[in-house]
């Protein structure tokens, strides 16, 4: 069997259920030159081309210069690709019912020829960011597990998944605030809620997809609570993974280190991602520690059905003090 194509363009894309420090760990990556972070791709079609929203450097899509170079190379101009042709597209690949089907080994040659022509869109978005930024892997935090398994699909992709998993109680807590969506320009809109009762399936679902996929692609399980226990050391391993060599600077903006900030100001951390957490908006060093308020917070009731529905996997995954770091490299 012939190795990975050295010109195909290489993706670390982070999977999981939302709420679990993917914004985060992307801006984390992003400061090395060698790493293009794009945030949540999946999301292009709607809220940037559909509802033209800020980007994360503050710009609307229309306006923001990398996004126009992108849309050039990838596909001679954003007004080239036909939205609704991509939506109906994207309706009938990348939904979570879909991912039996893609999890196959072999699929019929219309449903193939859809599959592949959808991954194709990210495939050429993700080669025209490496060639505007000149890096050697861009970032898609999208997240969905359904995009996932359409990408293994893809011709001409070195696909690498990032699995982020959370205990499912945090996320079920962060789940249930209403959050202020900053990138929407025209009017005011929030992130979505859901019960606790819904997050556990969508928790339950989403990772047990991941666990899947491990099987036929290349996979990378990371917890949250030990990313955020040593963001240093989670660095080095997600760089390695994504075949790039240690870079200590890529650090340098974790540096609360009085001497540091008299010598050279904090670098930016935007990147011009397309959708993500609301701190893509910001500015300055960046603080990583474990957010544990839904210890405190998160009431009796949903802390014991988020903890019953989703005891399996949080066994498997540590959430019980029965083991410790979660973290393995599965092959297919």
């Amino acid at each position: 069997m012939s190795g990975p194509d050295p010109a195909a363009p290489r993706v670390l894309f982070v999977g999981g259920l939302g709420r679990s420090g993917s914004t985060l760990l992307e801006l984390l990556l992003a400061q090395s030159a060698d790493v293009c972070a794009v945030g949540e791709v999946v999301h292009l079609w709607e809220r940037a081309l559909g509802a033209d929203e800020r980007c994360g450097c503050g710009e609307r899509f229309t306006g923001c210069p990398f996004w126009r170079q992108v849309g050039n190379q990838a596909f001679g101009g954003w007004d080239a690709v036909d939205r609704d042709d991509v939506l109906a597209l994207k309706d009938r690949v990348d939904r979570t019912r879909h991912i039996p089907r893609l999890a196959k080994e072999a699929l019929p040659p219309e449903q193939l020829a859809d599959v592949r022509r959808y991954a194709d869109l990210y495939t050429r978005i993700y080669r025209a960011a490496l060639a505007v930024t000149g890096a050697r892997v861009v970032v898609d935090s999208s997240k969905h597990a359904s995009l996932a398994f359409a990408l293994r699909w893809a011709e001409g992709l070195d696909l690498r998944v990032l699995h982020l998993v959370r205990d499912s109680r945090a996320v079920a807590y962060s789940w249930g605030k209403q959050v202020r969506r900053p990138e929407v320009v025209d009017g005011e809109d929030f992130m979505p809620t859901f019960s606790p009762f819904e997050v556990s399936k969508l928790w339950t679902a989403q990772n047990a997809a991941f666990h899947l996929l491990a099987s036929r692609a290349k996979v990378l399980r990371l917890r949250y609570e030990d990313f955020t226990a040593d963001p240093a050391g989670t660095v080095s391993r997600v760089r390695d993974f994504a075949g790039l060599p240690d870079d200590p600077a890529a650090l340098r903006i974790l540096s609360a280190d009085a001497a540091d900030a008299a010598s050279e100001p904090a670098a930016p951390f935007r990147a011009h991602s397309v959708a993500g957490n609301p701190l893509r908006f910001s500015g300055g060093p960046l603080t990583v520690r474990r957010d544990e308020a839904w210890r405190d917070r998160l009431p009796r009731r949903s802390r014991a059905v988020v903890s019953l529905a989703t005891l399996p996997l949080r066994v498997r995954y540590g959430y019980l003090g029965q083991r410790g770091s979660d973290e393995s490299v599965e092959r297919a």
